[in-house]
């Protein structure tokens, strides 16, 4: 590839930028991305994009969400004022975006808040890996390519598993992504009759189990594993149900809070998670499925003006 484009990483997961940079057969961009004594961030760009195509990878993930996102719309101001001809926002995980509708009173719509945020910085394209929902594409007045980690899950799934494979919807919500998954596998497919509640975020308690787990090796299948609870608890009622093994794959491994203890306690064996945010590595029950592939491909066709459909799997 000719060099009339640049690649750009934040700080928030510059082992992936790294990785796709390989990928693509190239060298990251030279950015200097410091923290002023009082907090804020300085952003300077020691190459010169007048009038190239430029992609920035930045997350907007944990551990520090907010700094993780201003620093994305600092560098696209950057970039911006140096005359960079279209500036492509490529953004593995896309926080804020669980806040996706007024589902109550007095509540904000944090999804769109950073669609105008990141248009307003300067963005002509977005590129990002299993939105929470799929609605937050129509809160951007521009493109965006909205992957799937299915790409790089399904086939660890298939190299573990040779029969007797379920796929499990952890809610109700999640059935159109569980439903792919297991027509691609050719697995029946199950779901989880979930109960929250509204007042109390992080919880979630599973009640029943719709469709035969008996003697099968389950797989929940899920957009992001937070807090682990909803995840465990599903564990639970699939044991109960007679599952011979529970095993998860979700695009984005957050792991807050106590996450991680609670999954070496449970009855999950294995969680395939993809690199979208910074790997954690102290747990033998999570594995990393690398996501650099799909988005190096990705940048390649929109660089070179190409399909980028066959890529929505």
């Amino acid at each position: 590839m000719d060099r009339d484009f640049w690649i750009f990483s934040g700080r928030a997961n510059t082992a992936l930028a790294n990785d796709i940079a390989k990928k693509l057969k190239i060298k990251l961009g030279k950015i200097n991305i410091r923290d002023f004594a009082d907090g804020e961030i300085s952003v300077q760009l020691n190459e010169n994009v007048r009038r190239r195509s430029v992609f920035f990878i930045q997350p907007i993930c944990p551990p520090e969400v907010n700094k993780s996102l201003m620093e994305l719309l600092i560098s696209v101001d950057a970039l911006r004022r140096a005359s960079a001809a279209e500036i492509t926002a490529v953004i593995p995980y896309f926080g804020y975006a669980r806040q996706d509708r007024k589902d109550r009173p007095r509540v904000p719509i944090t999804a769109k808040l950073v669609a105008n945020l990141l248009e307003a910085a300067g963005i002509s394209r977005v590129v990002c890996v299993d939105l929470h929902s799929d609605q937050i594409q129509g809160f951007f007045n521009i493109p965006v390519d909205n992957l799937y980690s299915s790409f790089a899950l399904i086939p660890a799934i298939k190299k573990k598993f040779r029969n007797r494979l379920a796929i499990v919807s952890p809610d109700v919500g999640g059935t159109v992504r569980a439903r792919a998954y297991a027509y691609r596998l050719k697995a029946p497919l199950v779901i989880i009759d979930k109960r929250r509640d509204p007042n109390v975020p992080n919880k979630a308690e599973a009640m029943n189990v719709i469709g035969d787990v008996k003697r099968k090796n389950v797989v929940i299948v899920d957009d992001m594993i937070d807090t682990a609870g909803t995840l465990i608890e599903a564990a639970k009622a699939l044991k109960l149900a007679g599952a011979d093994s529970v095993y998860a794959a979700a695009a984005h491994g957050l792991f807050s809070g106590e996450a991680l203890s609670k999954i070496e306690k449970s009855m999950i064996e294995q969680i395939l998670v993809t690199n979208t945010v910074p790997p954690i590595n102290n747990s033998q029950k999570i594995k990393i499925v690398s996501i650099a592939s799909l988005l190096a491909e990705a940048i390649k066709r929109i660089h070179l003006r190409r399909s980028v459909s066959s890529l929505f799997v």
